[in-house]
């Protein structure tokens, strides 16, 4: 019996210890952790819940102004009106907010209630951008963040938002969002300088994000200066550090706040004024064109102006454009597809983009060339039929074949020397001297040197404008056509390249930039839209100053090849007198040459080239219009004024123009008149 009781006793005992061991164990267990989470890890949890309760709001900053040379504004930040309603301070009455959506509906005109919420339409919505009723639209922000403001109604009219926000008192939870949109108060007439802005690209998200911005809320530049001037004009946002409840309520801000940046403000070079006269000529005389063609035959064109003394340009049109106010608040999607689908490439910029064959305007190259190398003298006559024959040879022991190269004037010019064969434009001259015409020219300018000349007169490079998507053109040689296209340099590719046509292509502002030099003798100017950088306060932090590239005169630019065409250490500059000799010539263009007739009767000096320049792009072969020997041809004219102390150079481009002196010069002639008229006006003497 006592035994019994003992093994009993035991037994129990036992168990008691298998208890204890248990509990001590749990409790063990929870201690471990209750440690590791408070002592090992504490940090870390408490890190965790303050980042879920200390939120980041950034502050957005303003975007600086842009205006013209003279302080017209092209580019300013407007209000933008948005409805909103915060659903934790709507009334908790349900009759009493119904009756608040019912007065606003009438007051906005959006339905109360329209639309179903599925999964669906929930993660699709997009405030601003939907068909939704007040009801749903609430109840999808009361469900994601009470606190949180929502857009009912965004950009009402400045009338519609004083009477919801004199409402205040009437309708609780409903406000008036100002929001900044950019302005473009000249529109249509700036916007190929001027650009437009759209959302930051996922693409730069992270990029902008590192620099304090909010993708989905900031804009930045998408073209022309709101594009390359971006981190200048954009500023820099603030910062708040604000801790929230559970509902997203800011309870109190957990550190100073940190104030935004305006950007900065910017004044370029260019006079509205101006503008605006040389898009009228331009249009202009295109639609004049095309009513007395009964045709649509001219469908873009360039019109440049810029003063050659210090590289401002003073007006920049590129025709076709589009209207970049309508992209003030979001780019939309039809719109935009109508731009990119216009054949006319409205959202191209012809005047920095473009690369067409120059033509005659690009003999100038040919022509300083030819003296400098002493292909020929100024007065050395050449004999200019209308058409002359050479051998068409691929190679130096090619045998080749007979090919025709004919003049623009039926009959031909008779005897030129080089002022007459660049004042009347003289096709044959310039296939002479440039590759050469048995012993009248016994060596011609020929392909390496000619290239040469072009890139010293900034053909072939970037000029550095401050406008995005710049082409470099292209200034062909023997070596770039054995790479590109796999076959050789041939004999007629010279002569052709001497007329500004076969391979060689150029935007409007090289060429433009080529005359500027000659006009201004010799000395290259960078071509800037860059006048002043100024504070919001007024004050100039940076203030414009020409920026010279070099002097053809000066600096030793031109590479000296010896008789077998191989470039040698030697560099020679441009000599002076031939930068005269090609002033004299530019100015006989005028009073004898091929503008004498447009330029009658003005009374300012004027210089300048005439250039019609064959084409065949995608377009032309698309009409049918690339049949030999009938090609199409663009309409070119540069000129400056006055000619013996030049302060402004003008260019004016038509594509399929069809010839410069009766398209092109007659815009360039305009925009001379429109300058020297403000000018009188700006001094005072009108």
């Amino acid at each position: 019996m006592n035994k019994s009781k003992n093994f009993f006793g035991a037994g129990k005992n036992w168990r008691i210890k298998v208890l204890y061991i248990l509990i001590l164990l749990i409790f063990g267990f929870y201690g471990f952790r209750l440690f590791t989470l408070q002592i090992i890890d504490g940090e870390e949890y408490k890190a965790q819940a303050d980042e879920n309760r200390i939120s980041n709001i950034s502050v957005q900053t303003e975007r600086g102004i842009i205006y013209d040379r003279n302080g017209i504004v092209l580019a300013k930040n407007a209000a933008a009106y948005n409805v909103m309603i915060t659903p934790a301070d709507l009334p908790g009455d349900e009759g009493a907010t119904q009756e608040i959506f019912r007065q606003l509906s009438e007051v906005i005109g959006i339905p109360v209630s329209r639309g179903e919420l599925t999964d669906e339409v929930v993660t699709t919505f997009s405030p601003c951008n939907t068909d939704l009723g007040i009801e749903q639209i609430v109840e999808i922000a009361d469900t994601n963040a009470p606190y949180t403001p929502m857009e009912i109604k965004c950009d009402v009219d400045k009338e519609v938002a004083m009477l919801v926000e004199s409402k205040s008192e009437e309708w609780p939870g409903v406000t008036i969002e100002v929001e900044p949109i950019r302005e473009y108060p000249t529109g249509e007439l700036t916007s190929e300088i001027i650009g437009f802005l759209g959302p930051i690209p996922e693409s730069m998200e992270e990029y902008y994000t590192e620099l304090g911005f909010v993708a989905g809320r900031d804009k930045v530049g998408y073209a022309g200066i709101e594009a390359t001037m971006q981190d200048t004009l954009a500023g820099k946002n603030g910062l708040r550090v604000v801790e929230e409840d559970v509902a997203g309520k800011v309870i109190r801000d957990v550190e100073p706040p940190v104030e935004p940046e305006a950007g900065l403000n910017i004044k370029l070079t260019i006079d509205t004024r101006l503008q605006q006269a040389a898009k009228a000529a331009l249009v202009g005389n295109i639609k004049w064109w095309n009513r007395w063609f009964n045709d649509v035959r001219f469908t873009n064109g360039v019109v440049i102006a810029m003063n050659p003394k210090t590289g401002e340009i003073l007006a920049l049109v590129s025709y076709p454009t589009y209207e970049n106010n309508r992209m003030a608040r979001y780019i939309p999607a039809y719109y935009y597809q109508q731009l990119s689908a216009d054949p006319n490439r409205p959202l191209f910029n012809h005047a920095i983009s473009a690369e067409h064959p120059p033509g005659s305007v690009y003999k100038i190259v040919t022509a300083i060339g030819a003296l400098n190398e002493g292909v020929v003298t100024p007065y050395q006559s050449l004999v200019t039929p209308y058409s002359i024959f050479i051998t068409e040879k691929y190679s130096q022991n090619d045998t080749g074949y007979q090919r025709e190269f004919v003049d623009w004037k039926a009959g031909g010019h008779g005897q030129a020397n080089f002022f007459k064969g660049l004042s009347q434009s003289v096709d044959v001259y310039f296939y002479k001297i440039s590759g050469g015409y048995g012993d009248e020219v016994k060596e011609g300018l020929g392909p390496w040197r000619m290239s040469e000349y072009a890139k010293a007169l900034g053909y072939g490079a970037l000029t550095g404008i401050e406008l995005p998507g710049e082409a470099e053109g292209l200034v062909p040689n023997p070596t770039w056509k054995r790479i590109n296209l796999s076959e050789a340099w041939s004999t007629g590719d010279t002569y052709i390249a001497g007329m500004g046509q076969g391979y060689v292509l150029a935007t409007p502002l090289q060429i433009l930039v080529s005359y500027a030099i000659v006009a201004n003798d010799g000395v290259y100017m960078k071509p800037t839209l860059i006048r002043e950088i100024i504070d919001s306060d007024g004050n100039v932090v940076k203030e414009f100053t020409p920026t010279k590239v070099w002097d053809v005169t000066k600096d030793p630019l031109i590479t000296v090849y010896d008789d077998n065409d191989l470039p040698t250490d030697e560099k020679k500059t441009i000599e002076p007198w031939v930068i005269d000799m090609t002033q004299q010539a530019l100015r006989m263009t005028v009073t004898e040459g091929t503008a004498m007739t447009i330029f009658q009767g003005f009374e300012i000096p004027t210089s300048g080239k005439t250039g019609t320049a064959e084409y065949c792009d995608d377009i032309a072969q698309g009409k049918g219009l690339c049949d030999r020997g009938t090609w199409p041809a663009h309409a070119w004219y540069v000129g400056y004024g006055p000619s013996d102390d030049p302060e402004i150079v003008i260019i004016a481009f038509v594509y399929n123009g069809t010839e410069g002196s009766s398209v092109a010069a007659p815009i360039v002639r305009e925009v001379f008149e429109a300058y020297f008229a403000l000018k009188e006006i700006d001094e005072g003497k009108q």
